[in-house]
């Protein structure tokens, strides 16, 4: 067997499906399915039930998924261990982001990393949350920047930055001019959502539990809009198509648009956010964790709480 191999099937694990794990992996269905079958008659088992719409897991497949996962973040830790043997700073450091946090903390971040660590680039890579740690325990990537609560354990993590959340509304709103907004009354307005798969999504509709009811029902068409992305939804609210909630991060930006829009706080307890840095246990690259949380707690994203200096990661990983 090849680690080729051990990623295939993880992927296909995943995706629960051969075309799209195929996909993922960036080679053809054949190519994938041939190797997933020669993987079965190597090992002598049946990894995966086929034939419905979903492809299956069997039990015995469940437990060689879980060790190709185990083998496939060692074998990244082989190659982190020899880079360690140089520098721990030296080289490029793979960073997965959320999409609700990308496009508000790396334009402060990346600028700031170049001056004080140019040599060690960022190779920065964007996705939901659920992706993000699945690319983490396979070690395609060395740490994640996520917000929490996070679906799963297992990880260390070190706390960046709180941030509240605030209504985008039209400029000429009723509620514009006001100086508060209680979280109750979003349920009166058409409210613009992310899709499924954000994070962000969920916190919001914890922040105004109605809108899972409406969502669900056939009122719920007319009363929330979904949106791709965070800035997607910003153009619809400055159209006068609804409200939003925002994070304190994302309202930085866009100046002139920002003219057609009107942010308001939260009536307290006002609803906010932690964002996180994560990554494996057993990643040798201490230092380089440690360098990136300081260039994010420094580089000074209007509208956040900066969380106080750590001390060594090490007992924030424990």
């Amino acid at each position: 067997m090849t680690l080729t191999e051990l990623k295939y099937l993880v992927a296909v694990a995943r995706e629960r499906h051969f075309g799209r794990a195929a996909e993922a992996c960036f080679v053809s269905q054949p190519t994938l399915s041939v190797a997933i079958r020669k993987l079965e008659e190597e090992l002598g088992v049946v990894l995966f039930e086929r034939g419905g719409a979903e492809v299956g897991i069997t039990p015995i497949g469940l437990r060689v998924v879980a060790q190709a996962q185990r083998v496939l973040e060692e074998s990244a830790n082989l190659r982190e261990i020899a880079r360690q043997g140089h520098d721990p700073l030296e080289g490029p450091l793979r960073v997965g982001v959320i999409y609700t946090v990308g496009p508000y903390l790396l334009p402060h971040l990346v600028p700031a990393q170049i001056r004080s660590m140019p040599q060690m680039p960022l190779l920065l890579q964007e996705n939901y949350t659920a992706r993000l740690l699945e690319l983490l325990r396979q070690g395609e990537i060395d740490c994640a920047i996520l917000a929490l609560p996070l679906p799963d354990a297992g990880f260390a993590q070190c706390a960046l930055y709180d941030e509240p959340f605030c209504v985008a509304l039209p400029h000429n709103h009723p509620w514009a001019s006001s100086k508060q907004i209680d979280s109750a009354r979003l349920k009166e307005e058409t409210m613009l959502l992310l899709g499924a798969g954000h994070c962000f999504r969920d916190q919001v509709l914890e922040v105004c539990p109605e809108l899972s009811r409406f969502s669900a029902s056939s009122e719920g068409i007319q009363r929330t809009f979904e949106g791709s992305s965070l800035e997607t939804i910003r153009h619809m609210v400055a159209a006068g198509i609804g409200i939003t909630v925002m994070p304190a991060s994302a309202l930085g930006v866009h100046g002139e648009e920002n003219q057609l829009l009107a942010f308001v706080p939260f009536k307290p307890p006002v609803p906010d956010r932690r964002v996180v840095l994560v990554w494996r246990k057993s990643f040798p690259r201490l230092a380089a964790i440690e360098a990136l949380v300081q260039a994010v707690r420094h580089c000074g994203i209007p509208g956040v709480a900066m969380l106080a200096d750590a001390a060594a990661l090490e007992s924030e990983a424990g």
